[in-house]
């Protein structure tokens, strides 16, 4: 489906409810609020499901959006959802009833009824611009929410999935008179004082390998404990091993409960393709950005995620 199709999509229907994916991030969470205040401007009904997972850095752009208890739409879609592994434990009553899914992943499961996908996209927020221009005019908040969403995929437009398509679809999105500050510095200029104290037990228990050009970094329950860091202040913390001068493939495991780990691989796409390599691990992505659950302790996720790589890499 296009875009434009899946704007006649929206136009066509109401009641709607917007779903976001597990651990959300300001890619899902500015086109799901894009998204709803825009079928609310044309005078759609349309709510976004709770995320039990959104942070405080996120849940303000959600504000007088979520749906009520009770409420039964008669349409769902999904955004910047690729698997079904990645709904939320109370999202996935709607699995099977996914009419439309918005996404840019290139491991898009197909699990909707209908599927908007273009991989092209840095962000899902680019697609959603494109699909929202088609039936509504970007209004500050509209713009806002989008912005968000572009801007945090792909890293205040540093990382590589950045094109020039991205910075005009980003400049457009300023013209709808938000003010960008703001957002800028929430997002990409501050750090809670307990980031900080992680990156720095992150950067002492680094380990670099193939002659420093991958490293791995290792988040364990006990070091968020010992900073007191809740979900806020770990936000794209797979970010930080990537600034490390040489670093091509950046590997960070993160202890999500005892014998489970969360991978999240960052790599140079010309070097390595981190979706290859977490598909190996049964999860998925982009080929400069990918992630993966493994279940076993974090010496079993490290030893997978190394044999993984070199698997990739030796064809």
């Amino acid at each position: 489906m296009t875009a434009k199709q899946a704007a006649e999509f929206l136009m066509a229907r109401d009641n709607f409810l917007i779903l976001t994916h597990l651990r959300p991030d300001g890619d899902t969470i500015g086109c799901a609020a894009g998204l709803c205040r825009a079928l609310r401007r044309v005078g759609k009904e349309a709510y976004v499901l709770e995320n039990p997972e959104a942070t405080s850095l996120f849940t303000p752009y959600l504000e007088g959006l979520l749906a009520r208890s009770g409420y039964e739409p008669k349409t769902v879609i999904s955004v910047d959802i690729a698997a079904r592994s990645l709904f939320p434990d109370n999202a996935v009553k709607y699995v099977d009833r996914v009419d439309l899914a918005i996404d840019h992943h290139p491991s898009q499961e197909f699990f909707a009824h209908d599927t908007c996908l273009d991989e092209k996209k840095a962000a899902c927020g680019e697609l959603m611009y494109e699909i929202v221009q088609h039936f509504c005019q970007i209004s500050p908040e509209i713009g806002e929410a989008l912005y968000v969403a572009v801007s945090t995929d792909c890293g205040c437009f540093v990382y590589s999935n950045t094109t020039a398509a991205t910075h005009r679809v980003a400049a457009d999105l300023m013209d709808s008179g938000f003010d960008p500050y703001p957002v800028n510095r929430r997002h990409f200029r501050t750090k809670s004082f307990k980031r900080l104290k992680l990156e720095g037990l992150l950067a002492a228990g680094m380990e670099l390998r193939d002659r420093g050009e991958t490293a791995l970094v290792f988040l364990t329950l006990d070091m968020l404990s010992q900073v007191g860091a809740q979900e806020r202040d770990i936000e794209d913390i797979s970010a930080f091993v990537g600034q490390v001068e040489g670093v091509k493939t950046g590997v960070t495991l993160r202890e999500l409960e005892p014998g489970v780990c969360k991978l999240s691989l960052r790599t140079d796409p010309g070097d390595l393709n981190a979706s290859a390599v977490c598909a190996r691990m049964g999860g998925g992505g982009h080929a400069a950005a990918a992630g993966a659950t493994i279940q076993g302790t974090m010496a079993q996720a490290r030893q997978a995620v190394i044999d993984a790589i070199e698997q990739v890499r030796n064809g």
